[in-house]
Protein backbone atom coordinates (compact mmCIF):
# COMPACT_ATOMS: atom_id res chain seq x y z
CA UNK A 1 0.00 0.00 0.00
CA UNK A 2 1.27 3.23 -1.09
CA UNK A 3 1.66 5.96 1.39
CA UNK A 4 -1.45 7.79 2.29
CA UNK A 5 0.39 11.26 1.46
CA UNK A 6 0.77 9.61 -2.37
CA UNK A 7 -3.44 9.59 -2.57
CA UNK A 8 -3.49 13.38 -2.22
CA UNK A 9 -4.23 15.95 -5.41
CA UNK A 10 -0.87 16.28 -7.43
CA UNK A 11 -1.18 20.14 -7.74
CA UNK A 12 1.41 22.28 -6.20
CA UNK A 13 2.40 23.53 -9.68
CA UNK A 14 3.95 27.61 -9.48
CA UNK A 15 1.52 29.48 -11.49
CA UNK A 16 4.80 31.30 -12.74
CA UNK A 17 6.05 27.77 -14.38
CA UNK A 18 2.54 27.39 -15.89
CA UNK A 19 2.87 30.31 -17.94
CA UNK A 20 5.74 30.55 -19.00
CA UNK A 21 6.60 26.71 -19.55
CA UNK A 22 3.88 26.14 -22.12
CA UNK A 23 5.45 27.89 -24.57
CA UNK A 24 8.23 25.39 -25.19
CA UNK A 25 5.57 22.76 -26.57
CA UNK A 26 5.11 22.26 -30.43
CA UNK A 27 2.21 23.56 -32.53
CA UNK A 28 -1.28 21.68 -31.98
CA UNK A 29 -1.58 19.20 -34.41
CA UNK A 30 -5.18 17.75 -34.30
CA UNK A 31 -7.79 15.54 -36.89
CA UNK A 32 -10.57 17.70 -39.66
CA UNK A 33 -12.79 15.35 -37.25
CA UNK A 34 -13.00 13.78 -34.43
CA UNK A 35 -15.75 11.52 -32.57
CA UNK A 36 -15.48 11.54 -29.06
CA UNK A 37 -18.75 9.25 -26.68
CA UNK A 38 -20.10 10.68 -23.79
CA UNK A 39 -22.80 10.77 -21.35
CA UNK A 40 -26.56 11.32 -22.32
CA UNK A 41 -27.39 14.87 -23.66
CA UNK A 42 -28.86 15.91 -20.10
CA UNK A 43 -25.56 15.43 -18.25
CA UNK A 44 -22.84 17.88 -17.39
CA UNK A 45 -20.33 15.51 -19.10
CA UNK A 46 -22.24 15.84 -22.68
CA UNK A 47 -22.17 19.57 -21.88
CA UNK A 48 -18.27 19.61 -21.27
CA UNK A 49 -18.11 17.62 -24.24
CA UNK A 50 -19.94 20.34 -26.40
CA UNK A 51 -17.71 23.07 -24.43
CA UNK A 52 -14.69 21.30 -25.64
CA UNK A 53 -15.67 20.39 -28.81
CA UNK A 54 -16.40 24.35 -29.59
CA UNK A 55 -12.85 25.91 -28.53
CA UNK A 56 -11.11 22.67 -30.63
CA UNK A 57 -13.77 24.06 -34.04
CA UNK A 58 -12.85 27.62 -33.08
CA UNK A 59 -9.29 27.36 -32.50
CA UNK A 60 -8.40 24.29 -34.92
CA UNK A 61 -11.03 23.93 -37.33
CA UNK A 62 -10.88 20.48 -35.79
CA UNK A 63 -14.61 19.38 -35.77
CA UNK A 64 -16.01 17.23 -32.66
CA UNK A 65 -18.72 14.81 -33.12
CA UNK A 66 -20.16 13.63 -29.67
CA UNK A 67 -22.09 10.01 -29.29
CA UNK A 68 -24.44 10.21 -26.79
CA UNK A 69 -24.50 7.00 -24.49
CA UNK A 70 -27.33 6.15 -21.05
CA UNK A 71 -24.80 3.75 -19.89
CA UNK A 72 -21.11 2.79 -19.82
CA UNK A 73 -21.61 0.06 -22.34
CA UNK A 74 -23.02 2.12 -25.16
CA UNK A 75 -20.03 4.70 -24.02
CA UNK A 76 -17.19 2.28 -24.46
CA UNK A 77 -18.12 -0.30 -26.90
CA UNK A 78 -17.28 2.27 -29.65
CA UNK A 79 -14.02 3.18 -27.94
CA UNK A 80 -13.21 -0.47 -27.99
CA UNK A 81 -14.17 -1.57 -32.06
CA UNK A 82 -11.91 1.74 -32.65
CA UNK A 83 -15.19 4.04 -33.90
CA UNK A 84 -14.53 6.66 -31.61
CA UNK A 85 -10.87 8.48 -30.90
CA UNK A 86 -12.30 9.14 -27.09
CA UNK A 87 -14.55 8.77 -24.48
CA UNK A 88 -15.91 11.00 -22.37
CA UNK A 89 -16.54 8.27 -19.42
CA UNK A 90 -17.10 8.02 -15.80
CA UNK A 91 -14.95 5.31 -12.92
CA UNK A 92 -16.07 2.77 -15.78
CA UNK A 93 -13.07 3.32 -17.47
CA UNK A 94 -11.15 2.53 -14.62
CA UNK A 95 -12.88 -0.69 -14.27
CA UNK A 96 -12.32 -1.33 -17.97
CA UNK A 97 -8.72 -1.14 -17.53
CA UNK A 98 -9.06 -4.04 -14.36
CA UNK A 99 -11.22 -5.97 -16.31
CA UNK A 100 -13.71 -6.27 -13.55
CA UNK A 101 -17.10 -6.18 -13.30
CA UNK A 102 -19.27 -5.62 -16.67
CA UNK A 103 -15.78 -6.13 -17.93
CA UNK A 104 -15.05 -9.49 -16.84
CA UNK A 105 -17.38 -10.98 -19.74
CA UNK A 106 -16.01 -12.99 -22.61
CA UNK A 107 -16.69 -10.01 -24.77
CA UNK A 108 -14.67 -7.22 -22.73
CA UNK A 109 -11.56 -8.17 -20.71
CA UNK A 110 -8.70 -5.68 -19.33
CA UNK A 111 -9.06 -2.61 -21.31
CA UNK A 112 -5.95 -1.09 -22.73
CA UNK A 113 -7.23 2.20 -22.19
CA UNK A 114 -5.15 5.46 -21.18
CA UNK A 115 -6.19 8.81 -20.22
CA UNK A 116 -5.84 12.03 -21.84
CA UNK A 117 -7.37 14.52 -19.04
CA UNK A 118 -9.78 15.11 -16.61
CA UNK A 119 -12.40 17.06 -14.58
CA UNK A 120 -12.44 17.72 -10.76
CA UNK A 121 -15.08 20.23 -10.08
CA UNK A 122 -16.65 21.40 -7.36
CA UNK A 123 -18.85 18.87 -6.05
CA UNK A 124 -18.32 15.45 -3.99
CA UNK A 125 -18.97 11.82 -4.36
CA UNK A 126 -20.58 10.27 -0.86
CA UNK A 127 -23.21 8.92 0.86
CA UNK A 128 -26.47 11.23 1.26
CA UNK A 129 -27.91 10.54 4.34
CA UNK A 130 -31.34 11.15 6.19
CA UNK A 131 -30.78 14.07 7.79
CA UNK A 132 -32.79 12.87 11.68
CA UNK A 133 -30.48 10.72 11.73
CA UNK A 134 -27.52 12.49 13.56
CA UNK A 135 -24.75 10.60 11.06
CA UNK A 136 -21.45 12.72 11.41
CA UNK A 137 -18.54 10.13 10.50
CA UNK A 138 -18.73 7.05 8.11
CA UNK A 139 -18.57 5.11 11.86
CA UNK A 140 -21.90 6.16 12.45
CA UNK A 141 -23.59 4.11 9.98
CA UNK A 142 -23.08 1.23 11.68
CA UNK A 143 -26.57 -0.34 11.98
CA UNK A 144 -28.49 2.29 9.51
CA UNK A 145 -30.22 0.89 6.47
CA UNK A 146 -27.79 1.27 3.63
CA UNK A 147 -29.09 1.23 -0.64
CA UNK A 148 -27.74 -1.26 -2.44
CA UNK A 149 -28.87 -0.55 -6.43
CA UNK A 150 -28.82 -4.13 -8.46
CA UNK A 151 -27.05 -4.11 -11.34
CA UNK A 152 -25.23 -0.54 -10.95
CA UNK A 153 -21.47 -1.50 -9.59
CA UNK A 154 -19.78 1.74 -9.51
CA UNK A 155 -22.56 3.03 -6.98
CA UNK A 156 -22.44 -0.28 -4.57
CA UNK A 157 -18.73 0.05 -4.79
CA UNK A 158 -19.08 3.86 -3.36
CA UNK A 159 -20.88 2.87 -1.14
CA UNK A 160 -18.71 0.12 0.21
CA UNK A 161 -15.56 2.45 0.32
CA UNK A 162 -17.44 4.93 2.48
CA UNK A 163 -17.95 2.21 4.85
CA UNK A 164 -14.95 0.86 4.91
CA UNK A 165 -13.48 4.56 5.75
CA UNK A 166 -15.69 4.07 9.34
CA UNK A 167 -14.17 0.61 9.69
CA UNK A 168 -17.63 -1.04 8.64
CA UNK A 169 -18.69 -3.59 5.87
CA UNK A 170 -21.80 -4.49 4.46
CA UNK A 171 -22.12 -7.09 7.49
CA UNK A 172 -22.33 -4.16 9.72
CA UNK A 173 -25.25 -2.68 8.60
CA UNK A 174 -28.49 -3.42 6.89
CA UNK A 175 -28.32 -3.68 3.57
CA UNK A 176 -31.81 -2.81 1.35
CA UNK A 177 -32.22 -3.47 -2.14
CA UNK A 178 -33.38 -1.35 -4.97
CA UNK A 179 -33.84 -1.81 -8.71
CA UNK A 180 -32.53 1.63 -9.77
CA UNK A 181 -30.84 5.03 -8.23
CA UNK A 182 -33.62 7.33 -7.86
CA UNK A 183 -36.11 4.49 -6.78
CA UNK A 184 -33.64 4.65 -3.49
CA UNK A 185 -33.60 8.27 -2.20
CA UNK A 186 -37.76 7.42 -2.74
CA UNK A 187 -37.00 5.17 -0.11
CA UNK A 188 -35.37 7.64 2.49
CA UNK A 189 -38.20 10.24 2.06
CA UNK A 190 -40.43 7.86 2.46
CA UNK A 191 -38.17 6.32 5.56
CA UNK A 192 -37.52 2.78 4.53
CA UNK A 193 -34.40 3.65 3.94
CA UNK A 194 -31.58 5.77 5.71
CA UNK A 195 -28.69 6.63 3.33
CA UNK A 196 -27.53 5.78 -0.63
CA UNK A 197 -24.40 7.10 -2.46
CA UNK A 198 -24.30 9.70 -5.24
CA UNK A 199 -23.21 12.84 -6.19
CA UNK A 200 -23.58 15.78 -3.73
CA UNK A 201 -25.11 18.18 -6.26
CA UNK A 202 -27.47 15.42 -7.73
CA UNK A 203 -31.44 16.49 -7.87
CA UNK A 204 -32.51 13.42 -5.63
CA UNK A 205 -30.09 14.58 -2.95
CA UNK A 206 -31.66 18.09 -3.47
CA UNK A 207 -35.03 16.61 -3.24
CA UNK A 208 -34.19 14.34 0.15
CA UNK A 209 -32.60 17.64 1.72
CA UNK A 210 -35.56 19.79 1.28
CA UNK A 211 -38.10 16.76 2.60
CA UNK A 212 -39.26 16.56 6.09
CA UNK A 213 -35.83 13.66 6.90
CA UNK A 214 -33.99 16.78 5.38
CA UNK A 215 -30.32 15.57 4.25
CA UNK A 216 -26.29 15.15 6.05
CA UNK A 217 -22.70 13.79 4.78
CA UNK A 218 -20.42 12.37 6.28
CA UNK A 219 -17.08 13.96 7.36
CA UNK A 220 -14.22 12.14 6.11
CA UNK A 221 -11.34 13.66 8.20
CA UNK A 222 -8.32 14.24 6.22
CA UNK A 223 -6.03 13.22 8.53
CA UNK A 224 -7.39 10.03 9.12
CA UNK A 225 -4.96 8.16 7.43
CA UNK A 226 -5.70 4.64 8.36
CA UNK A 227 -9.82 5.78 6.98
CA UNK A 228 -7.98 6.40 3.79
CA UNK A 229 -6.13 3.61 3.54
CA UNK A 230 -8.90 1.39 4.23
CA UNK A 231 -11.20 3.47 1.70
CA UNK A 232 -8.13 2.83 -0.76
CA UNK A 233 -8.15 -0.83 -0.08
CA UNK A 234 -11.77 -0.89 -1.44
CA UNK A 235 -11.47 2.16 -4.26
CA UNK A 236 -7.95 3.73 -4.76
CA UNK A 237 -9.67 5.90 -7.50
CA UNK A 238 -11.16 8.12 -4.59
CA UNK A 239 -9.21 11.27 -3.58
CA UNK A 240 -9.54 13.62 -0.47
CA UNK A 241 -11.95 16.47 -1.56
CA UNK A 242 -13.13 19.53 0.00
CA UNK A 243 -16.34 20.29 -1.58
CA UNK A 244 -17.93 23.54 -2.37
CA UNK A 245 -21.16 22.59 -3.82
CA UNK A 246 -23.85 20.02 -2.93
CA UNK A 247 -27.17 19.63 -1.36
CA UNK A 248 -28.15 20.66 2.46
CA UNK A 249 -25.96 23.64 3.27
CA UNK A 250 -22.68 22.73 1.85
CA UNK A 251 -21.22 26.31 -0.43
CA UNK A 252 -17.80 27.85 -0.52
CA UNK A 253 -18.11 29.24 1.94
CA UNK A 254 -19.57 25.99 4.47
CA UNK A 255 -17.17 23.72 2.04
CA UNK A 256 -17.51 19.65 3.27
CA UNK A 257 -14.39 17.39 3.83
CA UNK A 258 -14.97 14.44 1.71
CA UNK A 259 -13.99 12.76 -1.12
CA UNK A 260 -14.21 12.87 -5.04
CA UNK A 261 -12.78 11.09 -8.24
CA UNK A 262 -12.66 12.43 -11.38
CA UNK A 263 -15.71 13.13 -13.79
CA UNK A 264 -15.69 13.07 -16.72
CA UNK A 265 -12.56 11.44 -17.42
CA UNK A 266 -11.67 11.25 -21.07
CA UNK A 267 -9.90 8.34 -22.18
CA UNK A 268 -8.42 7.14 -25.45
CA UNK A 269 -6.97 3.48 -25.98
CA UNK A 270 -3.43 3.15 -25.93
CA UNK A 271 -2.90 3.27 -29.97
CA UNK A 272 -4.35 6.65 -30.47
CA UNK A 273 -2.24 8.61 -32.86
CA UNK A 274 0.59 10.57 -30.66
CA UNK A 275 0.20 13.74 -32.27
CA UNK A 276 -4.05 13.73 -31.20
CA UNK A 277 -3.06 12.62 -27.75
CA UNK A 278 -0.56 15.48 -27.55
CA UNK A 279 -2.53 18.28 -29.66
CA UNK A 280 -5.52 17.43 -27.15
CA UNK A 281 -4.09 18.19 -24.20
CA UNK A 282 -1.92 21.27 -25.38
CA UNK A 283 -5.12 22.81 -26.57
CA UNK A 284 -7.14 22.08 -23.25
CA UNK A 285 -4.49 23.40 -21.18
CA UNK A 286 -3.40 26.64 -23.14
CA UNK A 287 -7.38 27.95 -24.23
CA UNK A 288 -8.51 26.28 -20.54
CA UNK A 289 -9.90 30.22 -20.45
CA UNK A 290 -12.15 29.46 -24.15
CA UNK A 291 -14.21 27.07 -22.37
CA UNK A 292 -13.98 26.60 -18.66
CA UNK A 293 -17.30 28.91 -17.60
CA UNK A 294 -19.16 27.54 -20.44
CA UNK A 295 -20.43 24.38 -18.88
CA UNK A 296 -21.50 23.15 -15.35
CA UNK A 297 -17.76 21.52 -14.59
CA UNK A 298 -15.46 22.53 -17.47
CA UNK A 299 -13.22 24.38 -14.42
CA UNK A 300 -12.09 21.00 -13.62
CA UNK A 301 -9.91 20.33 -16.30
CA UNK A 302 -7.36 23.08 -14.87
CA UNK A 303 -4.11 22.08 -14.52
CA UNK A 304 -3.60 22.40 -10.57
CA UNK A 305 -6.74 20.24 -10.48
CA UNK A 306 -5.24 17.27 -12.81
CA UNK A 307 -4.39 14.23 -10.17
CA UNK A 308 -0.73 12.63 -11.97
CA UNK A 309 -0.73 9.93 -9.57
CA UNK A 310 -3.66 8.56 -10.28
CA UNK A 311 -5.31 5.21 -11.01
CA UNK A 312 -5.48 4.60 -15.07
CA UNK A 313 -2.06 5.32 -16.91
CA UNK A 314 -1.67 8.34 -19.07
CA UNK A 315 -1.61 8.27 -22.49
CA UNK A 316 2.38 8.45 -23.59
CA UNK A 317 2.00 12.15 -25.68
CA UNK A 318 0.14 13.17 -22.47
CA UNK A 319 3.39 12.37 -20.57
CA UNK A 320 5.43 13.92 -23.28
CA UNK A 321 3.76 17.46 -23.07
CA UNK A 322 3.72 17.65 -18.99
CA UNK A 323 7.63 16.72 -19.49
CA UNK A 324 7.67 20.09 -21.84
CA UNK A 325 6.22 22.24 -19.48
CA UNK A 326 8.04 20.65 -16.55
CA UNK A 327 5.81 19.26 -14.05
CA UNK A 328 6.44 15.66 -14.57
CA UNK A 329 8.42 14.35 -11.87
CA UNK A 330 10.47 11.21 -11.53
CA UNK A 331 8.17 9.86 -8.98
CA UNK A 332 5.24 10.10 -11.17
CA UNK A 333 7.03 8.41 -13.91
CA UNK A 334 7.27 5.37 -11.63
CA UNK A 335 3.75 5.53 -10.76
CA UNK A 336 2.87 5.64 -14.69
CA UNK A 337 5.26 2.76 -15.46
CA UNK A 338 4.02 0.56 -12.09
CA UNK A 339 0.32 1.23 -13.74
CA UNK A 340 1.23 0.38 -17.64
CA UNK A 341 3.17 -2.96 -15.84
CA UNK A 342 0.00 -3.86 -14.13
CA UNK A 343 -2.11 -3.28 -17.02
CA UNK A 344 0.15 -5.70 -19.17
CA UNK A 345 -0.07 -8.30 -16.28
CA UNK A 346 -3.59 -8.21 -16.81
CA UNK A 347 -3.98 -8.54 -20.40
CA UNK A 348 -1.23 -11.19 -20.63
CA UNK A 349 -3.46 -12.73 -18.06
CA UNK A 350 -6.58 -12.49 -20.20
CA UNK A 351 -4.92 -13.92 -23.03
CA UNK A 352 -3.86 -16.64 -21.38
CA UNK A 353 -6.91 -17.31 -19.68
CA UNK A 354 -8.98 -17.13 -22.69
CA UNK A 355 -6.86 -20.12 -24.12
CA UNK A 356 -8.90 -22.74 -21.29
CA UNK A 357 -11.64 -20.09 -20.24
CA UNK A 358 -15.19 -22.10 -19.10
CA UNK A 359 -18.35 -21.94 -21.55
CA UNK A 360 -20.97 -21.16 -18.67
CA UNK A 361 -20.67 -17.48 -18.46
CA UNK A 362 -21.12 -17.49 -14.48
CA UNK A 363 -18.03 -20.51 -14.25
CA UNK A 364 -16.36 -17.92 -16.94
CA UNK A 365 -16.66 -14.45 -14.55
CA UNK A 366 -15.96 -16.04 -11.50
CA UNK A 367 -12.76 -17.70 -13.00
CA UNK A 368 -11.47 -15.28 -14.44
CA UNK A 369 -12.18 -12.88 -11.38
CA UNK A 370 -9.50 -16.04 -9.57
CA UNK A 371 -7.09 -16.21 -12.81
CA UNK A 372 -7.17 -12.47 -12.48
CA UNK A 373 -6.04 -12.22 -9.18
CA UNK A 374 -3.36 -14.57 -8.95
CA UNK A 375 -2.02 -12.82 -11.84
CA UNK A 376 -1.37 -10.06 -10.22
CA UNK A 377 -0.53 -11.42 -6.82
CA UNK A 378 2.97 -13.05 -8.15
CA UNK A 379 3.46 -10.16 -9.88
CA UNK A 380 3.78 -8.17 -6.66
CA UNK A 381 0.26 -6.22 -7.29
CA UNK A 382 -2.53 -6.19 -4.82
CA UNK A 383 -5.76 -7.18 -6.81
CA UNK A 384 -8.03 -4.86 -4.82
CA UNK A 385 -11.21 -6.87 -6.89
CA UNK A 386 -11.93 -10.39 -5.98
Amino acid sequence: MRPFAQYLLIAAFPLSLLGSAVSQASDVELPSTMAWTAYGTNSSGYAQAVAIGNMLQNKYDSSVRILPGENDVSRMTPLKQGRVDLCACGIASYYGMEGVMMFADRDWGPQPIRVITTSTASFGLSLAVAGDLNVETPADLAGKRIAYIRGDDALNKGTEAYLAFGGLTWDDVERVDYPGYARSFDGIIAGDVDASFTTTVTPPAQQLASSPRGISWPVLDPDDEAGWERMAAVAPYFRPHEVTAGAGDISADNPLASASYPYPIVVANQDLEDNVAYGLIKALQENYDDYKDNAPGANGYALEYQDLQWVVPFHDAVVEYYKEIDVWTDEMQAHQDQLVERQQVLIDAWEQFLQEAPSDNDAFASEWMSARASALSDAGFEPIFE
